[in-house]
């Protein structure tokens, strides 16, 4: 999310101007100089040196009661200190696996119905959208029209980066723009389709979706340092994000609102409430069988965005991952100053998360992304292993 404003992100001139202007795993991460030695340590230590590399990664390996923490690199350019699993990072694109599980645990409840259409709850969105249902939304097949790729949602951001429109406002850069192919005959990953799935869970519970992420989500599922903020501000502790194509590199942390992404990207959290949500909302804790049944039918060749490791299938609120040592589902995303990708079996029991504190995307840098996606699959293999 975001991705698309990259090009005015990296000039250093902005970043100048714009600057200027929880724990529940336990433990702290080790330093890389002590973390366990291996094909994967080796991995994340080669990354951050390379030329482009980002300042600093972490991996949390979970299987069963096991937590396994490997970091390279650094939490923050200025005081030097290692990654702990308790910091505070933007979430990115896996927010929409939130407004997955947000909306498949009302699903459960009988609040809502994945044939809901958006015309149901949300009749003061375009008529044209009507027909578009929730799980059309949620496997992006609405192909309703991404507001973030809008020249004009591009100059709103830049022109007031600490305070966002509210959530249906984000929708009105495309407002006079129809589907672009008719809804549920093809795949085209869209930041649009998760604002309307927010907009329609709070119709549909008469509560804001951050009082419903709450109830339904961080609380069964033990997420005490996870939050969807409106402003700037991060939690601390802080994994500090960089704008790595800068020479050198821009703490750009905290340099637009949550709220300009919302329940497309605006989640925040750390790496180890991010390893305990994936096995959860992966597992089935928070939704029914019927539900769960239907979030694992996957649309082949359907990739997240960036892609995961292996080969990428779409379902409703996750996708799924098969690489060469199995089989995992979750979530990636990126945005500037963070790049995140987040599995688990489909059990619950086994989770690899992977987290820099850069933006790196197959556009931006392809070869460092290809770099990145075996990293990913490394930490895929030491969970299934």
């Amino acid at each position: 999310m975001l991705d698309a404003v990259r090009n005015q992100f990296s000039l250093p001139h902005l970043f100048v101007a714009v600057v200027a202007a929880f724990l529940l795993l336990g433990v702290a991460v080790p330093s890389a100089a002590h973390a366990s030695d291996g094909p994967l340590q080796r991995a994340l230590e080669r990354f951050v040196a390379r030329d482009g590399g980002p300042p600093g990664i972490v991996v949390v390996v979970t299987r069963g009661h096991s937590v396994d923490v490997r970091t390279a690199g650094v939490a923050s350019f200025d005081t030097r200190r290692p990654i702990r699993i308790d910091d505070h990072m933007r979430l990115a694109s896996v927010a929409k696996a939130f407004s997955g599980a947000a909306t498949l645990s009302l699903v459960s409840a009988g609040r809502l119905d994945l044939d809901d259409t958006i015309g149901k709850w949300r009749p003061d969105l375009p008529r044209s959208w009507w027909p578009v249902t929730l799980r059309q939304l949620l496997n992006h097949t609405s192909g309703i029209p991404d507001f973030s790729l809008e020249p004009a949602f591009r100059d709103a951001l830049l022109a007031s980066l600490e305070v966002a429109p509210p959530p249906r406002q984000l929708l009105a850069f495309v407002f006079d723009k129809k589907p672009s192919f008719d809804p549920g005959t093809r795949y085209r990953y869209s930041n649009s389709d998760n604002i309307i799935v927010g907009l329609i869970v709070e119709a549909a519970t008469s509560r804001t979706y951050e009082h419903v992420l709450e109830r339904r989500v961080y609380r069964p599922l033990g997420l005490a340092r996870t939050s969807l903020p409106s402003g700037p501000y991060l939690p601390r502790p802080l994994l500090r994000g960089y704008e790595i194509a800068d020479d050198p590199p821009v703490d750009v942390s905290e340099l637009f609102a949550a709220g300009w992404t919302w329940a497309s990207g605006g989640v925040v959290s750390t790496p180890g409430d991010a390893a305990r949500f994936v096995r959860g909302y992966v597992g089935g804790a928070i939704v029914d069988r019927k539900a769960r049944a239907a979030q694992f039918r996957f649309i082949p060749g359907a990739s997240s965005e960036p892609p995961g490791p292996g080969a990428n299938a779409a379902g409703l609120g996750l996708f799924r991952y098969e690489t060469r040592c199995g089989t995992v589902y979750g979530h990636t995303g990126n945005t500037p100053g963070y790049t995140q990708f987040i599995s688990a079996t489909a059990d619950g029991t086994r989770s690899a998360i992977v987290s820099i504190n850069g933006q790196i995307t197959p556009d931006r840098d392809a070869a460092a992304f290809a770099e990145l996606r075996r990293i990913y699959e490394l930490a895929v293999c030491a969970a299934l292993r």
